[in-house]
């Protein structure tokens, strides 16, 4: 290690190297294009002991160091600036330790951890040592999101009374992996899944909880783990949200129908970036223009007792989705002392709700935060 201060890059004079852990979806997929993309940070390892994915890496990033395991990574501490960590759930918390005893700034995959305490102790050792902790939340940078929150900044929806989010699937067939197991040490199923990014959707835009009550489902047949949620949030504020995410929705709702005392805004289709990356698309490359946009006929609808998608009230322009927007946000904490983008202290809060949340599914009543 050498001996500058915890959370000093240690190449001043050239990008931030990150060190990337696990290739699965998360780390191929999202983590590793959209480092390479970011002015100021390198790719420079990857580790994963899955020989295809090893080869996958290499062909994705020819200049890129593979290593079969953390250990090995950790032993190059000195020669790193940045952790990530990209790895099934339950090495969340251990990973990110030992990259925080190291001396290295980390972002973690949501969910950080299996539950709040232990999201508030990482931050507590992050902030011990002076070093980012900073959180994969990348639906903030969601077109509709985006998109839904200048509306609500420009207040043509008058006050909100409740916020639908869907993020529903048809997977009737399971896939396998430990996001499908029910050992609850993998931390797997929809409540942590893509609960994790419609409750940080709804905390970032309508604020803290004061109730909770779920209602989680295990409909496949063979499925160890929940596969059809529903959460009901009661914020402070008064807004409700009603929040879906499911495997086994064989007719997709809204993705977003947001109801107020002026108008409201109704969104159909997912933001279009996490399809882009799959296809090997990535922001920044030569001939990419146009990222994270969607088609004029795909956008949303404004008004009062009409009945969207096809018709009534007016089209409302989606925002370009903007993933890259994180890691850029990321770098410029690193490089001058930015914010966080996403910290800590709101994963935790968010695990705090999903908690409630499982919590309520068990005992079927409604959680008071």
């Amino acid at each position: 290690m050498t001996g500058t201060p915890p959370g000093t890059p240690r190449h001043p004079g050239g990008p931030l190297r990150v060190g990337l852990v696990g290739y699965g979806l998360a780390g191929s997929v999202f983590h590793a294009p959209l480092i390479a993309a970011t002015e100021g940070l390198a790719l420079d390892t990857v580790v994963t002991s899955n020989p295809e994915r090893q080869q996958r890496a290499r062909a994705e990033f020819p200049d890129v160091r593979v290593t079969a395991s953390p250990d090995e990574l950790f032993a190059r501490a000195g020669d790193l600036d940045l952790i990530v960590v990209a790895s099934p759930n339950k090495t969340h918390v251990p990973l990110a330790t030992t990259a925080l005893k190291a001396g290295l700034p980390v972002v973690v995959d949501k969910p950080v951890a299996g539950t709040a305490a232990e999201a508030r102790e990482l931050a507590a050792l992050a902030e011990d040592r002076g070093l980012l902790l900073s959180v994969f939340q990348n639906r903030r940078w969601d077109n509709d999101f985006l998109t839904l929150r200048k509306l609500l900044a420009d207040g043509g929806l008058g006050d909100v009374w409740r916020f639908e989010s869907r993020f529903e699937r048809w997977r009737p067939r399971l896939k396998g992996g430990w996001r499908e197991s029910g050992d609850p040490a993998e931390i797997g199923g929809l409540l942590y899944d893509l609960g994790s990014h419609v409750v940080d959707q709804a905390l970032v835009l309508f604020g803290p909880v004061a109730s909770v009550y779920a209602e989680t489902v295990v409909r496949r047949e063979g499925a160890e783990t929940d596969d059809d949620t529903f959460i009901a949030l009661t914020h402070v504020g008064g807004v409700r949200s009603h929040l879906h995410v499911s495997s086994t929705t064989a007719q997709l709702g809204p993705r977003f129908r947001v109801l107020g005392s002026q108008a409201g805004y109704v969104k159909y289709g997912l933001d279009p970036q996490e399809a882009a990356l799959r296809e090997g698309r990535r922001p920044g490359r030569d001939g990419e223009e146009g990222w994270g946009t969607e088609p004029e006929s795909l956008w949303g609808r404004v008004g009062a007792g009409e009945s969207p998608p096809t018709g009534g009230g007016r089209a409302e322009p989606t925002l370009p989705g903007d993933y890259p927007a994180y890691y850029a946000a990321v770098a410029h904490a690193l490089r001058a002392g930015g914010p966080n983008p996403v910290t800590a202290g709101e994963a935790a809060a968010t695990l705090d709700v999903l908690e409630a949340a499982r919590r309520s599914a068990r005992e079927q009543r409604v959680v008071t935060l």
